[in-house]
This record gives C-alpha cells, sequence and structure tokens, in this order.
C-alpha cells in the first residue's frame, strides 16, 4: 500500500495529527493521552483493514485484465456488492465478457478466412490445369483446326476464372460491409426483365419458356443492381437445373406482410441431402459433375439478406425446384 504516493502523504498527515493530538491529551490529563492513543490507535487499525481491503479488490480486479489479456478461460467473477469498486468491477467483467466474444468471432472469421482460401486455391487449381495442359497441347505441331478448338477451350477457362475471381470479390466486398445500398423503389417486373436480359439468347437456343406473372403496380424497396445481381444467379440455377426445353414460372404475389417472387422450374429438384446447404459457398451438391463453383447462390442470399430478404428453397409439389424470395413491406 505505502508504494502508492496518496497513502504515503494520507499516512504522514494522520501520523502528524495523531503526534499533534496526543501531545495536547498528554497535556490535559494523562487519561486523555491514552485515551487519545487508543483512539488513533483504533482509527487508524480500521484506515488500515478498510484500505487494504480495497486493495485487495483492486489486485483482484488487476487480475482478471491480466487473465483477458493473456486469453484465460477462466472469468473471475465476485458476489454482488454495492459501492465503486463493485460497479467497477461489473464494468470490467462486461468488457471481459464482449472482448472474449470478439476474440471468439475474430477466431472463427480466422478459421473461416483460411478455408475460404483453401476452397478458392482448390477452385482455381482445376481450370488452371487444363489451360496449362492446352498450352502444351499447343506447343506441338497440331493442326490449325485443333489449334483452334483448343484456344476456344482456354478461353472459355479463363472466363470461369474471371467470373469465380469476379463473384468472390463481390462477397469479401459484402462480408467487409464496405458496400453502400440503395434504398429505392423497384418495379419487380422492371427488376426480373433486367435480370432475364443476360440469358434470352441461352434460352432460346436450348428452347427455354419463361412464364411471369408479375402484376405491374407491385414494388419493393433495395438496390436495383445488386438485387439483378442476386435474381440472375437464380435463374441461371435454374436454367441449367431443367436443361433443353424446359420451363420456368416466375410469380410475384403480396400481402400486408410481405412482397414474394417465386421461381419455380421443371427441373428434377433438389436432393434431400442438399437442401440445407445449398447457400453454402463452394457446395456443389452430391453431383460430383455438378457444373460452377458453388458460390453462386451463397452470393445471392447474401445480397438479399443485407437488404431485409429472405431467401429459401424447396423442391414443388408439382415437381421442380422452388426458389422463393421475400421483402418485407
Amino acid at each position: 500500500m505505502l508504494r502508492n504516493k496518496e497513502i504515503r502523504q494520507i499516512a504522514v498527515l494522520f501520523f502528524a495529527i495523531v503526534c499533534m493530538a496526543v501531545t495536547i491529551g498528554f497535556k490535559i490529563s494523562i487519561m486523555a493521552g491514552v485515551l487519545e492513543v487508543l483512539s488513533s490507535a483504533l482509527l487508524g487499525g480500521v484506515f488500515y483493514a478498510f484500505t487494504k481491503a480495497r486493495y485487495k479488490k483492486i489486485a483482484q480486479l488487476s487480475e482478471q485484465i491480466d487473465m483477458v489479456l493473456h486469453n484465460s478461460e477462466h472469468l473471475y467473477i465476485s458476489e454482488a456488492e454495492e459501492g465503486e469498486l463493485s460497479i467497477l468491477q461489473s464494468e470490467i467483467v462486461k468488457m471481459t465478457l464482449r472482448i472474449r466474444e470478439q476474440n471468439d468471432e475474430l477466431r472463427r472469421e480466422k478459421k473461416h478466412l483460411a478455408d475460404s482460401l483453401a476452397d478458392i486455391s482448390h477452385q482455381l487449381r482445376t481450370p488452371l490445369t487444363s489451360v496449362n495442359i492446352i498450352l502444351s497441347l499447343l506447343e506441338n505441331d497440331t493442326e490449325k483446326k485443333e489449334q483452334k478448338a483448343l484456344i476456344r477451350e482456354a478461353a472459355g477457362l479463363f472466363e470461369q476464372m474471371d467470373f469465380l475471381l469476379a463473384s468472390l470479390l463481390k462477397l469479401s466486398r459484402l462480408d467487409a460491409g464496405i458496400v453502400v445500398f440503395k434504398k429505392e423503389r423497384i418495379n419487380v417486373g422492371e427488376l426480373v426483365s433486367d435480370s432475364l436480359r443476360p440469358f434470352l439468347i441461352s434460352m432460346e437456343l436450348h428452347n427455354i419458356q419463361i412464364q411471369a406473372d408479375i402484376p405491374e403496380e407491385i414494388k419493393i424497396s433495395g438496390d436495383f443492381r445488386w438485387l439483378s445481381e442476386a435474381f440472375q444467379n437464380i435463374i441461371k440455377n435454374s436454367i441449367e437445373s431443367v436443361g433443353d426445353n424446359g420451363e420456368i414460372k416466375i410469380i410475384c404475389t403480396e400481402n400486408p406482410l410481405f412482397t414474394e417472387v417465386t421461381i419455380h422450374d421443371d427441373g428434377p429438384g433438389f436432393e434431400k441431402e442438399d437442401l440445407p446447404h445449398l447457400f453454402e459457398r463452394f457446395y456443389r451438391g452430391k453431383d460430383t459433375d455438378a457444373t460452377g463453383y458453388g458460390i453462386g447462390l451463397a452470393l445471392c442470399r447474401n445480397i438479399i439478406m443485407r437488404q431485409g430478404g429472405t431467401i429459401f428453397a424447396q423442391n414443388n409439389p408439382q415437381g421442380g425446384a422452388e426458389f422463393s424470395v421475400r421483402f418485407l413491406k
């Protein structure tokens, strides 16, 4: 305690006052002097015991802070008492719990980042290996026709890698929270039309029919560009599912609580085991021959949820896969 400058000053002042009081007491009478000595000793003992107890609590707080700094699993929480130190201890406990939660979250994010980097490396390795094989073949004396075919295949692989990297960049921006979504009134019919536009030629070549039932007056709030990106990923998934001569139905309804857009295709639907994992990153399902990288639906879900919407998938009772996107009023 005496290492504390304030305590030393108080002790010196107290000793000076006691000496003065005892001197005056003995000048009055011996009994007065003895009483003054006893009362001063009692007062000093009470002050010492009180100060020591406070220092013990302060030591416990210091130990607790040290445990936080060293990521200890043990957390000391004393019984609830009144007083400034108890209030301080309560605040330190809150701070400790909050820091521990943040540390746990950072560890989870670190693990997620490591897993994501491993997945990205795996996803890029396949097309890069194929490109290297193609380049090796081009070095040999091949016919001009074969060279053109190999070059087209290499260009297609580079396009796949470009799509993967662009999607991962968008996901990382969303995860980092640096994307600022606009809040604008969007006509659902215009949104669906804009989302379908990149696939019109492909749908015509594969004879895929689109049936859209979207009332003109229905609108939602959100960012048109990002929501168009989300719906494109859903439509792309449906197109790949139905194959040639397929049909996709897009229906929009609303009620006092929410607006719902349903996209239903007549493909084979989802495997039961795949349903809980459809929106997980890099999940491609049980079918090892599945195309894509398993990132489109993860990006789609992230975009929609960050704008206050929800999305879920199921198998339609009449057959085929069905995506439902809801936006609260």
